[in-house]
């Protein structure tokens, strides 16, 4: 009735005999098709880019995910489950920069220009795609990547601003002020994600320079000055400047 256990238990034989039953029993399309019509429980998964290699930290977040997903789907609920791609953002633009040996933003108008830039760039994201469609499969991850979506579609991007305007509608987008990190090479602000990425802190050895500005006897904001040093006047004292950005003082 049943199979013999083996003495050794070979877990990596185990896991593909599985996936291919699961397979061929179409067991992840089945379960969403059975639960068609029951109330949907939404999730949206964040979109990975393929424009590298996945690492462990990308089984491990995906393994979480996929157990809130099967759990919900066992209680009943229709759990859609539709991977995705995410080819727009600063990783992807440094990727191909590495490439093509750009350490200058102006070198890609000037040296490479903008359409042929954004065509790399469009190519960069799917280098991967199959090491990924491979990882997801290995790791027994369920959901529908035949059926990706992808940021650069025109239909996605239309439906981003589609959902702004109606934020916009509803009142709901204001303007305010967010000191931000910014990288004066790439032009632009960066989130917390792109300063995870490897080699954005690193130590440098900069320019810097102090600026002595002598105190001139009189007025007010003087005298206040020289009580509180205890003395009548200013005469010998200097205020003392700091600055790693040497080049914009000026020598006049």
């Amino acid at each position: 009735m049943f199979r013999p256990v083996p003495t050794e238990a070979d877990f990596a034989t185990l896991e593909a005999e599985e996936l291919v039953r699961w397979g061929d029993h179409r067991v992840f399309e089945r379960s969403i098709e059975l639960r068609a019509g029951a109330e949907p429980w939404v999730f949206y998964e964040g979109p990975p880019t393929a424009n590298g290699r996945p690492g462990l930290h990308h089984v491990w977040a995906r393994a979480f995910k996929d157990l809130f997903c099967r759990y919900r789907t066992m209680r009943g609920y229709a759990v859609p489950r539709k991977a995705g791609w995410d080819t727009h953002g600063l990783p992807v633009e440094v990727e191909v920069e590495k490439q093509l040996g750009i350490t200058d933003k102006r070198q890609i108008e000037e040296e490479v220009g903008i359409a042929e830039f954004v065509r790399l760039c469009r190519e960069s994201v799917r280098n991967y795609v199959g090491d990924w469609k491979q990882l997801t499969e290995r790791i027994g991850y369920w959901i529908d990547i035949d059926d990706a979506y992808w940021t650069f579609s025109p239909d996605y991007i239309e439906s981003v601003w589609w959902e702004l305007k109606d934020i916009w509608n509803q009142g709901l987008l204001y303007e305010d002020i967010k000191v931000v990190p910014y990288c004066p090479r790439c032009g632009t602000a960066l989130s917390s994600h792109e300063l995870g990425q490897p080699d954005v802190y690193r130590p440098v050895v900069d320019e810097s320079a102090f600026v002595r500005f002598p105190l001139l006897d009189g007025g007010d904001a003087a005298a206040r000055v020289a009580a509180q040093l205890g003395r009548d006047t200013v005469d010998g004292l200097s205020l003392v400047a700091w600055t790693t950005t040497p080049t914009a003082w000026s020598t006049t």
